[in-house]
């Protein structure tokens, strides 16, 4: 029995109990967002999810045409949805942006090396030039290195730091006038979370984030996963648990009477620094002098140095230090 070729053509209907997109109203719903509650097939969510960032892009002016803008690439899911994304609504809105792929290697055998390769691969499908930068040729010290000299409990800390150091490095050789990271909203909770645990709730109101990057196989402690573990357990309860928790950040404001540190530049290597010696320049030191743990903790103004040239780091002050005084007061 031949079927005509109008019915051929008709998609099958919805089994029973399926949803239809809320938005096009044809196609099987793929998901519910949680943002706004709406059940969506893929396509539709793919084309929302452009949308509201070309929104975002617009409505906060975070380009102008003509600017050279450097893309943190990881090979990971975000940094690689960003890579796509920015790239193809430059093209499409005409933002006029130079779009350059920048990684990291921090140096770490086995693990990072496959993560660079999709950044390669990247670089030729989407038509982004890439710089990569090392650990080892700007510090002198790769992950490997530093690990097999701090071990497993602090080496996050230099990570951390190298890392965001070694992106806005990489920038000035691109002569990047920004740098884009890409993180999803469970990044942003644990990164809220981590700041108030912290005291720090200056860091939040001033919007900026403490770099996430995959933890890698040196960290299978970090203080981070266990605020993911922590906000999970939250989401399983409460599905927008996630999404409240970053809005709970978003309304956090700094007391009239704080005193909030005053950023100047490091005095030995000339980078962004709250005092006269950055933490990247405190950590390479310690390690350096085979006093790895050196600049592990808070320190004084000026990286504590002795008369000796000797950074002590007192435990009195570290058990003493005010979250009042010195991060800020919660104010809502």
């Amino acid at each position: 029995m031949d079927v005509p070729a109008a019915d051929r053509a008709r998609p099958p209907p919805p089994r029973a109990g399926s949803r239809l997109c809320v938005r096009c109203g044809e196609r099987k719903a793929a998901l519910k967002r949680p943002k706004t509650l709406e059940q969506i097939c893929r396509e539709c969510f793919y084309i929302v999810f452009e949308d509201e960032i070309h929104q975002t892009i617009v409505e906060n002016s975070l380009f102008k045409a003509g600017e050279r803008v450097a893309i943190g690439a990881s090979g990971g899911k975000d940094s690689t949805v960003l890579a796509y994304v920015l790239s193809e609504l430059n093209r499409h809105h005409n933002y006029g942006l130079d779009l350059f792929l920048l990684s990291v290697d921090e140096g770490i055998t086995g693990y990072r090396d496959d993560s660079l390769e999709t950044v390669k691969r990247n670089e030729i499908q989407y038509g982004l030039p890439l710089k990569i930068v090392s650990y080892k040729d700007l510090y002198g010290w790769t992950m490997d290195d530093i690990v097999k000299a701090i071990g497993l409990k602090n080496n996050c800390t230099f990570c951390g730091v190298f890392r965001r150091q070694a992106l806005d490095r990489g920038a000035a050789l691109l002569k990047a006038d920004k740098i884009v990271t890409g993180h999803n909203a469970d990044d942003i909770a644990e990164t809220v979370l981590l700041n108030i645990l912290r005291g720090d709730i200056a860091r939040i109101e001033n919007g900026l984030i403490w770099l996430y990057h995959d933890p890698g196989i040196y960290s299978p402690n970090a203080y981070r996963g266990f605020a993911r573990e922590f906000i999970k357990d939250l989401e399983r309860m409460r599905p927008r648990a996630i999404l409240d928790i970053i809005k709970s950040g978003e309304n956090f404001r700094i007391s009239t009477t704080t005193r909030m540190p005053e950023q100047g530049t490091c005095e030995r290597c000339g980078y962004i620094s709250s005092q006269k010696l950055c933490k990247a320049c405190v950590l390479l030191d310690g390690l350096n002098r085979g006093l790895p743990k050196l600049g592990i903790g808070r320190t004084k103004a000026g990286a504590g140095a002795d008369s000796d040239g000797k950074q002590r780091i007192k435990r009195s002050e570290r058990n003493t230090s005010s979250l009042q005084g010195k991060h800020g007061n919660f104010d809502f």
